[in-house]
């Protein structure tokens, strides 16, 4: 029987195309995602006397995807696993992606899980996303609500991965 999932069970990941030049987010999950609507433009045409237009159409198009998480500028991010070389927390990269925005690609996974956030499979996959917005976060003294930060990627395909589901 097929059951339907809640909208915190569609979680994003992330992988630089170039891990040399960009930071790596290993075993982070991005909690918010948006975006990816697939749209094509249409020109309507009316001949002469015609009631009702014909449709030409055009090439689809992909809106771009915001990614959206939680701040940490703590050195012992436990969702992160890094090495050595590489910035242990998330403030860090935030602060490497500043000089990135427009140049740094990612591929980007979106996976849905099940109720206990464990993997069913990939849903989709946008190949060599360039990041083309940073948001970082907003401060407010008189708030105890968690600082988020995004990052928003113009996408240039979406594939569906194949994936075999998992077992209950």
């Amino acid at each position: 029987m097929a059951s339907k999932i809640s909208a915190r069970q569609i979680i994003a990941t992330i992988t630089p195309v170039d891990s040399t030049k960009c930071p790596t987010f290993t075993g982070f999950r991005f909690p918010q995602v948006s975006g990816g609507e697939i749209t094509a433009s249409v020109e309507k045409v009316y001949d002469g006397g015609s009631t009702f237009p014909s449709l030409l159409c055009a090439p689809s198009e992909i809106g771009d995807i915001s990614l959206t998480a939680y701040y940490d500028d703590s050195a012992d991010n436990a969702d992160v696993v890094e090495s050595a070389t590489q910035a242990p927390n998330i403030a860090a990269k935030v602060g490497k992606l500043r000089q990135l925005v427009g140049r740094a690609f990612y591929n980007i996974n979106i996976q849905t899980y099940d109720c206990d956030i464990k993997v069913n499979g990939n849903d989709r996959q946008y190949l060599n996303a360039l990041l083309v917005a940073l948001s970082e976060p907003d401060g407010d003294a008189s708030s105890g609500a968690p600082a988020m930060f995004s990052m928003t990627f113009s996408v240039q395909s979406v594939s569906t991965p194949t994936y075999t589901p998992v077992k209950k």
